[in-house]
């Protein structure tokens, strides 16, 4: 994730940054908005990266403060509670298949 997030970085902060002034001195105004606008994703994906990455070094993937709800990416089991479980009740998969819920339909 280190990594990841340091290869975003790069892209958003010279890769982007560079292109879209170059574009800009050649007079293609509109292509120069466009890697910005490419730079400005990149920017939040390495900021996701290095949530992500904290939440791994903190232990706070799979285990929350409060009530969460789980759910197997394999199978779909629910579970409800501060963290998920180590192996998956259902289809046995390791934890690393549980992801928070989230209900955006």
């Amino acid at each position: 994730l280190l990594h990841a997030a340091e290869g975003e970085n790069a892209e958003w902060t010279d890769m982007y940054d560079r292109m879209a002034r170059e574009a800009d001195e050649e007079g293609f105004h509109d292509l120069a908005e466009q890697f910005r606008g490419v730079a400005a994703i990149e920017k939040a994906h390495e900021e996701r990266y290095r949530a992500l990455l904290k939440n791994v070094e903190t232990r706070a993937v799979f285990e929350k403060s409060g009530v969460t709800v789980w759910e197997c990416r394999n199978c779909g089991h629910i579970v409800v509670g501060t963290t998920a479980p180590e192996i998956c009740p259902v289809c046995k998969h390791p934890q690393a298949y549980f992801e928070v819920r989230k209900e955006n339909y």
